[in-house]
């Protein structure tokens, strides 16, 4: 089964505001890279996972969805024609036919695997190849979220130690947040899809323990008591990430150097998602 959180999307109208906004949240951004499918992206390399901020680059060239095609760029550009924000979840996968055999044998809606390759270019300009494949699985009633594995093929061209260092201190995808009017009757698909043994439901929410990082699914209550403000309910969404950090008072001074709003509560400091660009995000030590 899947192994842990391996990315974020972060889907958005425009690549470069979003790079601007995450360098001021502290963060060190891979360069523009060009997807087959029509879409582009920027990345934020952590410890062995990453967030992928995601823009449309040409529309002519997304593909359809079919019933046995789930097409990355096409739920992107819809969802950025509502909202922007965190789009979709992926975890990792070390064999994508394995896990796909595992999750179709789970029960869930599944569709043909999506290989594809692009040029990553390095910290000082050199390129090499850098392939994945992408194997979707959906829920009906989760239509406003997409969930993936994606296995890497080239690992070694993909991480950049100088991209994984950042001045926020960032280093991991503690957890991400969803939200539901009734997280015990949404669970199940993301145990199913997770394969985790190890996961709590509660009145406040499922949560959900990968192995590298938790799936939260929370009531609009308890993630207004998390964010610190009203979260509206309706469709189960992605609100939040919480990001790990190895020096808050480090993560502070960097945000408040960028100027960017941020709560305390606690032992968090919290970023709302009017200044990330749709998603709150929760930096913790």
């Amino acid at each position: 089964m899947p192994h842990g959180i391996d990315h974020l999307v972060l889907a958005v109208r425009d690549l470069e505001r979003a790079r601007d906004t995450y360098r001021r949240l502290g963060f060190t951004l891979t360069p523009e890279a060009r997807h087959p499918f029509g879409t582009k992206n920027s990345l934020v390399q952590l410890d062995d996972q990453f967030l992928e901020i995601v823009a449309i680059g040409d529309e002519a060239a997304i593909p359809a969805a079919t019933d046995s095609f789930f097409s990355f760029a096409a739920f992107n550009r819809d969802f950025v024609a509502a909202r922007e924000g965190l789009s979709m979840l992926a975890l990792r996968s070390d064999d994508t036919f394995v896990t796909h055999a595992e999750l179709a044998t789970a029960g869930l809606r599944t569709y043909d695997p999506v290989p594809f390759e692009r040029i990553a270019r390095g910290p000082d300009g050199s390129e090499r190849k850098v392939a994945f494949t992408m194997d979707f699985v959906s829920d009906p009633r989760m239509a406003d979220a997409a969930f993936f594995t994606c296995q890497h093929h080239y690992p070694e061209n993909f991480w950049r130690l100088d991209f994984q260092r950042h001045a926020n201190g960032a280093r991991s995808v503690e957890s991400v947040i969803m939200v539901a009017d009734d997280p015990a009757a949404r669970g199940g698909f993301l145990v199913a899809f997770s394969g985790a043994d190890a996961h709590l439901t509660t009145p406040d929410g499922v949560f959900i323990d990968t192995g590298r990082g938790r799936i939260e699914l929370l009531t609009p209550a308890a993630a207004g008591a998390v964010l610190g403000g009203r979260v509206e309910g309706g469709a189960a969404r992605f609100v939040a990430c919480r990001i790990g950090t190895g020096d808050l008072s480090k993560t502070a001074a960097v945000l408040r150097e960028g100027g960017v709003g941020v709560a305390e509560r606690g032992r968090f400091l919290v970023v709302p998602p009017q200044e990330a660009l749709g998603v709150a995000l929760i930096f913790s030590e």
